[in-house]
């Protein structure tokens, strides 16, 4: 009595496409239950809009081509992208660090896709604050002119924290370390102040709030809306800020914070 051996069914190598989008997807899920991660970036933003935009009593008064309340829904929703964008750049240089690009090469993820995942999973998280802080604030009184206002200004509020993955990059190559990452991203509580982020500056600190990296990409996002305007902390005639001081400011900080990780990379590499 012969038997037959059946055929075994080989299964399809995954393509390279297929390896990326479900690395995308499982860091993506993996940073979004994260309690840390998801208080800072998502949850933090839109809760000190609602107590900056609505929570007070000027929410209502014109500014620009809104309200005050989207003037503040624009500041923390930029605060939000860019906390997300440090944290990413940040933490996928730690991993480089602690060899987990390695691990993820044996199931078939290549070390070009291991970046640009990392590049897409920076711009998820940053867009998720963007969407969220907009969300909540079309629903508590937060007004532009028109659609076109909302889109720009979202918009640019990705666009300006994108050079802040390099400020995240910088930290994790000089000091290498998770709590580098965590610190860069306190430092940036401390420049969103001086940003003009969180209250209307006027005086001194306006002068000194010009100087520090998150003034021109606060500024440059509510653009569409405020076109240069400075909105004054005693209620007087509002102050405007030119184009390109913005963006010298937005320049120059990149060109730092590009200075500093090469600077980080040839001393590691030195060794």
């Amino acid at each position: 009595m012969t038997t037959t051996k059946q055929p075994t069914q080989r299964t399809q190598p995954r393509s390279q496409a297929e390896i990326l989008f479900r690395f995308v997807g499982w860091e993506f899920w993996r940073n979004f239950r994260m309690l840390d991660a998801t208080f800072f970036v998502i949850i933090l933003p839109a809760a000190m809009y609602l107590m900056f935009g609505v929570g007070m009593d000027q929410g209502d008064m014109p500014a620009g081509y809104g309200n005050v309340s989207a003037y503040v829904m624009t500041s923390m929703a930029v605060y939000g992208a860019v906390i997300a964008t440090t944290a990413m750049a940040g933490s996928a240089a730690v991993e480089r660090n602690m060899g987990w690009g390695r691990q993820l090469n044996l199931t078939g993820l290549t070390e070009a896709n291991y970046v640009l995942g990392k590049m897409l999973m920076a711009l998820l998280m940053a867009i998720s604050p963007i969407l969220i802080v907009y969300i909540v604030g079309a629903f508590t009184g937060a007004t532009f002119e028109s659609f076109g206002h909302w889109v720009a200004s979202a918009a640019l509020c990705l666009v300006v924290a994108i050079p802040f993955s390099l400020y995240g990059l910088a930290f994790a190559l000089l000091f290498r370390s998770e709590t580098a990452v965590s610190a860069a991203s306190g430092f940036l509580v401390i420049f969103a102040f001086f940003g003009n982020l969180f209250i209307p500056l006027g005086g001194v600190l306006l002068d000194i709030a010009k100087f520090t990296p998150l003034y021109g990409p606060a500024m440059l996002a509510r653009w569409p809306q405020s076109e240069g305007m400075l909105i004054p902390m005693d209620g007087g005639e509002p102050g405007f800020e030119s184009m390109w001081v913005l963006l010298v400011n937005i320049g120059a900080w990149t060109a730092i914070f590009g200075i500093i990780c090469l600077i980080a990379t040839r001393r590691r590499t030195s060794r």
